[in-house]
C-alpha cells in the first residue's frame, strides 16, 4: 500500500471516529413514556415552563414526584377522567336513600286519596268507586312526590360532592405548583 492510499485511510478512519463521536455526545434521550396513572400538570389546567432549561426527561420525572408529593401533602389521588365519577355516585347514593326514606309515600297518598274519594262518593251515593277513584288519585301523588324528593335530594348530593371535589382539586394543584415552582419552574 503506499503512503497516500495510508494517509488517506488514517485520515478517514479519525474523521468517522469524530463523527460518532459527536453523534453519541448529541444524542438525546426521550421523556419516559406517560405515566397514566397520575394526572400531568396539563391536565390539570397548569402550564408550567422549565425556567433552567430543564430537559423534557427532567420535567417528566419532575412532575411525577410532584404529583406523589401533592397527594401525601392532600391526602387526595386525582386520577385522568374520573372527575364527575364520584358526582354521580354520590347523587345515585342520596337518590336510593331519598327512595327508602320516601317508601311509604303513594300508600300514605293512597290512604288519603281513598278517605276523600269515600266522603266524596258517599254523597254522589256510590262510597265504594269514590274511595277506588280517590285512592288511585293518591297512589299517584304520593309517587310523584317520592320521585320528586329522590331526584332533588341526588341532584342536592351531587352538587355538594362536586362542590368537595372542586376544592380538593384546587388544593392539590396549589400543591403540585408549589413542588414544581420549588424545582425552578415557573407555573401558572
Amino acid at each position: 500500500m503506499s503512503a497516500v492510499k495510508l494517509t488517506m485511510a488514517i485520515v478517514a478512519l479519525m474523521l468517522a471516529t469524530r463523527s460518532l463521536a459527536a453523534q453519541q455526545a448529541v444524542a438525546v434521550v426521550p421523556p419516559p413514556p406517560p405515566d397514566t396513572s397520575r394526572m400531568t400538570a396539563q391536565q390539570l389546567g397548569l402550564s408550567v415552563y422549565p425556567a433552567q432549561g430543564q430537559s423534557p426527561a427532567q420535567f417528566a420525572t419532575d412532575q411525577a414526584q410532584c404529583y406523589d408529593w401533592a397527594v401525601e401533602q392532600t391526602g387526595y389521588r386525582i386520577k385522568p377522567g374520573n372527575s364527575n365519577a364520584a358526582a354521580q355516585a354520590a347523587g345515585q347514593a342520596a337518590a336510593d336513600q331519598s327512595a327508602a326514606a320516601t317508601q311509604g309515600a303513594a300508600v300514605g297518598g293512597a290512604a288519603k286519596g281513598a278517605l276523600v274519594g269515600a266522603a266524596i262518593g258517599s254523597i254522589s251515593g256510590n262510597a265504594g268507586t269514590g274511595a277506588a277513584i280517590g285512592a288511585t288519585a293518591g297512589a299517584i301523588g304520593g309517587r310523584r312526590k317520592r320521585e320528586a324528593a329522590a331526584q332533588q335530594a341526588g341532584q342536592q348530593a351531587a352538587s355538594q360532592t362536586a362542590a368537595s371535589a372542586n376544592d380538593q382539586v384546587a388544593a392539590f394543584k396549589r400543591a403540585m405548583t408549589a413542588c414544581l415552582t420549588g424545582r425552578h419552574y415557573t407555573v401558572s
